[in-house]
């Protein structure tokens, strides 16, 4: 059994402005526990990926560097990832991204494409 990450903090649901002091309230104390200097935000629960959510993850990418560390995004969503590309965040910031390998999702067999005979009138 893997040993629990002290600074890990898991965050859910939508976020929202309201959402900031306390969630950097953690990161900071995240940060002050044993480990390295990063703080992991475990932000697969989150069910938004908007201009709000991009906000709170640059905050929390500010308290932790004025703690003395930074941040490290895990499992973010495709649409909240691509939204901090977007943005630039992920540059700008030289935020690091984890993802957890997931299985490999294949392309269904390929679909029977549609004959043309000779004598059909062009579309």
């Amino acid at each position: 059994m893997a040993a629990p990450e002290e600074n890990l903090i898991r965050i859910e649901g939508p976020l929202r402005a309201g959402d900031i002091p306390h969630l950097c309230d953690r990161v900071a104390a995240a940060r002050h526990r044993p480990g390295d200097d990063d703080v992991i935000c475990d932000v697969a629960a989150v069910t938004t990926a908007d201009l709000t959510t991009v906000d709170v993850i640059a905050r929390l990418h500010l308290a932790a560097r004025r703690a003395g560390g930074r941040i490290r995004l895990r499992n973010p969503s495709p649409a909240l990832l691509a939204l901090l590309g977007l943005v630039g965040l992920v540059e700008l910031l030289g935020l690091v991204v984890e993802m957890e390998r997931q299985a490999e999702q294949r392309e269904p067999p390929g679909r029977v494409q549609e004959a043309v005979e000779a004598r059909d009138p062009p579309r």
